[in-house]
């Protein structure tokens, strides 16, 4: 999508905005609502101060679209929508895998020199917007983006880096399971992420995940070495 994106963007805004709402799921902000905190998986909760999501901030993602979606599936599962602009090459049937309510998931895979007002287009309609910008994108839009984000009360979850971002989550590293001497099929995927921020996520935090077919859950302990207990 490229010069009708932004009217694409604006015709599902005038579709999932009812009068005086301001997100898509039908929560309009109150100054007693406007901090609400968006659901993300147990095993992700740990890297947010405020316990998840919350509305009005700017959650970068660093290093791992399986975390990104996997940002997105407790959210969307209830009830909550998402745009994602930039990513033409995100599967569908992955972010379905990882609990991904597709069904309430907006695609933009090619905004073009549109990206912006896409993307303002979208945060005042979405609950949640991710949006990879890769270089195509000044440091002043994005901060007004940012900006734009915390006025409406919806989540802005940049893949990459993003200047005076709240929280900044990455992918450490990755490990797979399941392989024997060379033999078997790789089905456990162990992933190392940290967190850091500011103000209330100022303080660095590193947790371990695991994803297997199942689905995201908190990685188990290390086993003891011989003799520990």
């Amino acid at each position: 999508m490229s010069g009708s994106a932004v009217t694409r963007a604006a015709s599902l805004k005038s579709m999932v905005l009812p009068d005086g709402v301001g997100v898509a799921s039908g929560l309009a902000l109150t100054p007693v609502n406007g901090e609400r905190v968006l659901p993300v998986s147990e095993a992700l909760a740990g890297l947010f101060p405020w316990g998840g999501l919350r509305r009005g901030s700017t959650v970068a993602v660093r290093g791992s679209v399986t975390v990104l979606l996997a940002l997105l599936a407790k959210a969307t599962a209830q009830g909550s929508w998402a745009g994602v602009i930039g990513l033409p090459r995100l599967g569908v049937i992955a972010a379905a895998e990882l609990g991904v309510a597709v069904s309430r998931l907006a695609l933009v895979p090619q905004p073009g020199a549109d990206l912006p007002a896409v993307a303002g287009a979208l945060l005042d309609g979405m609950d949640l917007v991710v949006i990879s910008a890769a270089g195509r994108i000044s440091d002043a839009n994005a901060r007004k983006l940012s900006a734009r984000a915390r006025n409406r009360g919806a989540v802005l979850i940049p893949f990459g880096p993003w200047p005076g971002a709240d929280l900044e989550v990455t992918h450490v590293r990755s490990q797979w399971t399941g392989m024997d001497a060379g033999h078997g099929y790789l089905h456990t995927r162990r992933l190392t992420l940290a967190a850091r921020g500011r103000g209330a996520a100022a303080r660095p935090v590193t947790t371990s995940v695991v994803l297997t077919p199942d689905g995201l859950s908190a990685a188990p302990p290390p086993a003891p070495a011989d003799g520990e207990t």
